[in-house]
């Protein structure tokens, strides 16, 4: 009979193929995003010396705490907005998209969008 393939299992083949192929440095950082059914988290790393050098999710109390919905496409527009402000801060302006395996669609190109609008550029 056929083998049922999850879809979180794709989902990281094909993160680890990107992965094989994209790294962060030091001038030019990595900022990694997840997705899970409630909550968007999203690191700016540095592969060089696996540092993460910034870090935001829906967990945060600046997003949590207004007390919206955690696993729309709103709050993952704020979650780039706080890490790209986060980055900011640490003097990084330049970062490589790495999406973790997901469709550019919905909540991912919602944060990637609210990080560019505050700052990032990639």
């Amino acid at each position: 009979m056929f083998k049922k393939v999850s879809k979180n299992l794709t989902r990281q083949k094909r993160h680890f193929r990107v992965r094989s192929k994209v790294s962060g440095t030091a001038e030019r950082p990595r900022l990694n995003v997840y997705r899970s059914l409630t909550n968007m988290y999203a690191q700016i790393i540095n592969d060089e010396n696996g540092q993460t050098i910034a870090a935001a999710s829906t967990l945060d109390k600046e997003i949590k705490g207004e007390g919206q919905a955690t696993g729309n496409k709103d709050a993952a527009k704020l979650v780039g907005e706080l890490v790209a402000k986060r980055a900011l801060e640490k003097g990084i302006k330049s970062v490589t998209f790495d999406r973790g395996g997901y469709i550019y669609h919905g909540r991912v190109k919602a944060l990637a969008e609210g990080a560019r609008e505050a700052g990032l550029d990639f």
